[in-house]
């Protein structure tokens, strides 16, 4: 059975956040405002849902007999944009890919995941013991967002107005997958800051699988979350920039990112569970200037110090974004010494005014 850490609870994570659907439910356009109030009440409904499971204690899922050998145990079903989840099942472990390219887009996201993780850190799936990655695609109709609750993926198919699939960008199944990771580690509370730094850590390594996926080094990187989600009628490039944050959208209809880049820019707001995915800017930037000054593949030496601290066991519930950036030094100190990563971390916290140190 998989071990759980103490003080567990799953909560429900989306990769949209509702600033940005209460935005859109508001529109006087139908074919904007319909989908977005239909997928605020589902997120509603299933965020009561997770809660209630926490309450009752969601089943323990054994690791398959292959577990230990490495191999990732993936099942993807559709849910033929009806809500009851799993749905049907259409795509197991080893099957080769048909022609719904949702279900293929899916099953090799949940693939890279498992790939980044255990080679870059040698974690056996999202909760070190070989867990099972199960995802469901066609979720409900025209609905926009994708969510990890506790136990598995879901994807939407978009409204195709202002969403598209959320099985194109990979590291939207990074994130929601890293939410994963995070309930079995440090278990962030999901509100203020351990709720964006919970964000943030989703996002960091989303960007890792994707950049793993293409090869990529942290020069060639965009670090978009989200490229290729928005559809073209959309003024923007995707859901948040982590190397320039409050610059992925300006839209008429969405309006303008609203994430800082600073401290000085920390956003104030009982919304959002106190702004969990808007003020999740300001570490993502902290990750991405590290990266940057560091070089090469960020999910080596960045990436390490980032997971060693996600990881490590002192990384509280309810740490601030300063708790986690002192932890970032603590960890570059001891696995690097006093060199160039170790400067790195310390010059990226300064920059995002962010205290690092108690000096």
């Amino acid at each position: 059975m998989t071990a759980k850490p103490a003080g567990f609870e799953p909560v429900f994570c989306t990769i949209v956040p509702p600033h940005v659907l209460d935005t859109l439910a508001q529109s006087q356009d139908p074919a904007l405002s319909a989908p977005a109030r239909r997928t605020l009440q589902r997120d509603a409904f299933e965020r009561t849902q997770r809660r209630m499971t926490t309450v009752v204690g969601a089943p323990s899922v054994a690791a398959p007999k292959d577990a230990t050998e490495g191999k990732p145990h993936r099942t993807i079903y559709d849910a033929r944009h009806r809500t009851e989840l799993p749905g049907r099942k259409v795509r197991g472990e080893g099957d080769k890919p048909g022609k719904d390219a949702t279900v293929n887009r899916a099953y090799a996201g949940l693939g890279a995941t498992f790939e980044l993780y255990q080679k870059a850190y040698e974690r056996l799936s999202i909760d070190g013991s070989g867990l099972p990655l199960n995802a469901t695609v066609h979720y409900s109709e025209e609905y926009n967002n994708a969510f990890w609750n506790g136990e598995q993926m879901v994807f939407g198919d978009g409204d195709g107005e202002i969403f598209l699939d959320f099985t194109i960008p990979v590291d939207v199944i990074g994130h929601e997958l890293t939410h994963g990771v995070t309930q079995y580690t440090a278990n962030l509370t999901y509100f203020g800051q351990p709720g964006a730094l919970n964000e943030s850590l989703s996002d960091v390594f989303g960007s890792m699988i994707k950049q793993y996926t293409l090869g990529q080094t942290a020069a060639d990187a965009d670090w978009l979350i989200g490229a290729g989600l928005l559809a073209p009628r959309v003024t923007g490039t995707a859901l948040r920039s982590m190397k320039e944050p409050g610059t992925a959208y300006d839209d008429d209809v969405l309006g303008k990112d609203p994430q800082p880049a600073d401290m000085d820019h920390f956003v104030k707001t009982g919304r959002d569970n106190g702004g969990v995915h808007i003020n999740s800017g300001i570490p993502n930037r902290a990750f991405y200037l590290v990266a940057d000054a560091l070089g090469g593949h960020s999910w080596e030496r960045a990436g390490e110090i980032w997971y060693a601290v996600l990881t490590g066991g002192e990384l509280a519930q309810d740490a601030s974004f300063s708790d986690f950036a002192k932890l970032t030094v603590a960890a570059a100190r001891a696995k690097y010494g006093d060199g160039d990563e170790l400067k790195a971390v310390v010059d990226a916290w300064s920059t995002v005014k962010v205290p690092a140190t108690d000096g």
